[in-house]
């Protein structure tokens, strides 16, 4: 009931706020219309009184503003005609001081200020840093952010950049930039300031306004971002280091996280890619609360297309480290946000493994790297039982097979199978399906028994019981599928060499025959069935290709496959041990 009365309210306090300033509007109106600077003076400021409440929300006091705002719109058009009022601009500059009530006043001057830069009768500079300085007059946080809100609005085309009509001589770019940040400077610490407005069992309401108030404090950044005059040098040397000095010195979760967000969107990312190590480097000083995985993920983002749409700039990024940057500064905020939760710092690392693919596909390191840092902060923590975290982690190791196509360039990753220990039974299971799956996708042939046993140390939980979980409680269907997976897989493992080829043979035995008496009834066939293969070459090769010496015999083979089908008796499988007997004896008898 009181949140009720207490909207209830508000709606009544607009309304009669709206009704007094279309009730000095009228009057304004009357005035404009007969020319009179008096009258149209008087009830200007009448009319402004209204924005001077303090019981209203943000959301609710931007309406008022915006009719107030609109009204202030004509009556620039009035100022801008000295024919019609008769008051040269300069005294009409001074006569608008004179107002009352601080508010109305500055919200008057900052009218005028813009008529008086456009007349070109003073340089721009001056009026700028007149107007910006005098705004420290209104302290209260919202009727402080919309007066400072409208000066950036009336002076944004008048600012005295290169190329602009406004810059005279002895002005230049550097005062254009100071006006700007001077404002962006005032506003955020009203916007910060505002959290202490009200009680303690009100935090929730105050911060949802500060956020519906927060493009206004913003703006100012995209604003110096819109100068044509800050180049690299001018963004490097002075915009970033003092922007950054505010959002550092604020200590207001909100403003870090938002005014940080806004340099990543709002500048170029040629200025983001040679200004890196100022940027990463305030990132370990922000509140230990504030989302930066969110804001690197998306920093990391935006550099990735701008190295994708401009291949010919890769060169700079190796110039600048960018990588070795973005992993220290990353593995600095893990260390400085101690509770940042083990979801964050994965998603920090799937982030930076996206944008080392993307940008440096060729070094195989830095994606070994970044999965040895994961390693790490996985190392003495149990099983990821988090779905979020496992997720991601999926999210990191799926990511260098879609890009490469190929599992045998992830085999070489030595971190690869170590971030795969860390998932649980059932994801460890889907990872590997995922494995096979690219393997078939991409008709990738293995081609040696080491990498044939890395291989097959990444889909382990495919075949052998994990962590005690026995055949007997996994869905059948899902058995199966995976089962003919594993199978399917194995016909993906040649090499031309018999040596090599009989080694691949013997490592899939060594791992397939730990899998049970339920696996074994489908992975055997397709191994005797390489295995046979691996004879009929050996017997259609020219001279004597027996010997004792040499590994690769038919003789050897078939003692192997002996061995292999007799496993069968655990399943126990005779009608399949019989079959699979029988093409042996096809295959010797053949010869």
């Amino acid at each position: 009931m009181m949140i009720s009365n207490g909207i209830e309210d508000e709606e009544k306090w607009l309304a009669e706020g709206i009704a007094g300033i279309q009730h000095n509007a009228f009057y304004l109106h009357r005035a404009l219309d007969s020319n009179n600077l008096r009258e149209a003076l008087k009830y200007s400021a009448q009319l402004l009184s209204e924005l001077r409440t303090s019981r209203l929300s943000p959301h609710k006091y931007y309406e008022l503003y915006m009719r107030a705002f609109d009204e202030l719109r004509r009556l620039e058009m009035f100022f801008k005609e000295e024919d019609r009022h008769g008051c040269p601009v300069v005294d009409l500059y001074e006569l608008v001081q004179h107002a009352g009530n601080v508010l109305p006043r500055l919200y008057l001057l900052c009218t005028v200020g813009s008529v008086y830069i456009k007349s070109k009768e003073a340089p721009a500079k001056d009026v700028l840093k007149d107007l910006v300085e005098m705004c420290r007059a209104v302290q209260h946080p919202i009727r402080g952010l919309f007066l400072r809100s409208y000066l950036a609005q009336v002076s944004r085309d008048k600012l005295p950049d290169i190329g602009s009509e406004y810059a005279s001589e002895g002005d230049s770019v550097t005062d254009a930039v100071e006006f700007v940040l001077q404002n962006f400077i005032e506003m955020n610490k009203l916007w910060v300031r505002m959290q202490n407005q009200g009680p303690l069992s009100e935090k929730e309401k105050l911060e949802k306004e500060r956020s519906e108030l927060r493009d206004l404090v913003g703006k100012n950044l995209h604003v110096l971002s819109q100068i044509e005059g800050v180049d690299l040098e001018i963004y490097r040397d002075t915009v970033l280091p003092r922007v950054l000095e505010q959002i550092v010195n604020c200590k207001d979760e909100l403003a870090q996280y938002y005014l940080m967000d806004c340099i990543i969107q709002v500048f170029p990312d040629e200025y983001h890619l040679q200004t890196l190590e100022t940027l990463l480097g305030a990132c370990p000083q922000l509140q230990p609360t504030v989302d930066l995985k969110t804001v690197l993920s998306q920093l990391m983002e935006r550099l990735s297309n701008y190295a994708s749409l401009n291949p010919e700039l890769l060169p700079e990024f190796l110039q600048v480290e960018a990588f070795s940057k973005l992993s220290n500064a990353i593995g600095k905020v893990i260390e400085a946000q101690v509770g940042m939760p083990i979801v964050g710092a994965i998603t920090l690392y799937v982030s930076l493994l996206s944008f080392t693919l993307r940008v440096h596909p060729d070094r195989l390191d830095y994606v070994d790297q970044v999965l040895g840092a994961c390693v790490k902060k996985l190392y003495g923590k149990p099983k990821l039982e988090d779905s979020k975290a496992t997720k991601q982690v999926v999210a990191l190791l799926s990511a260098p097979l879609d890009r490469y196509d190929d599992i045998v360039t992830a085999l070489t990753l030595s971190n690869y199978p170590r971030v795969m220990d860390h998932l649980d039974a059932g994801t460890n299971k889907v990872m590997a399906m995922v494995i096979i799956r690219s393997i078939m996708k991409n008709r990738t042939c293995v081609s040696t028994s080491d990498k044939v046993e890395v291989l097959f140390e990444l889909i382990k939980g495919l075949i052998k019981d994990l962590e005690g979980i026995s055949t007997d409680e996994l869905d059948e269907e899902d058995f199966i599928e995976e089962q003919n997976s594993v199978a399917c897989l194995m016909h993906m493992l040649h090499n031309d060499d018999p040596e090599e080829m009989i080694k691949i043979i013997c490592t899939v035995w060594k791992y397939i025959k730990t899998g049970g008496p339920k696996r074994l009834s489908f992975t055997v066939a397709p191994l005797v069935f390489s295995a046979l293969k691996l004879v009929r070459r050996l017997q259609g090769q020219d001279g004597d290709v027996g010997g004792e010496e040499v590994p690769a015999t038919p003789k050897k083979i078939f003692q192997l496959l002996n061995q292999i089908i007799e496993s069968l008796s655990l399943v126990p499988s005779p009608e399949l041990a019989l079959r699979l007997y029988l093409q042996c004896a096809e295959v010797i008898f053949l010869k």
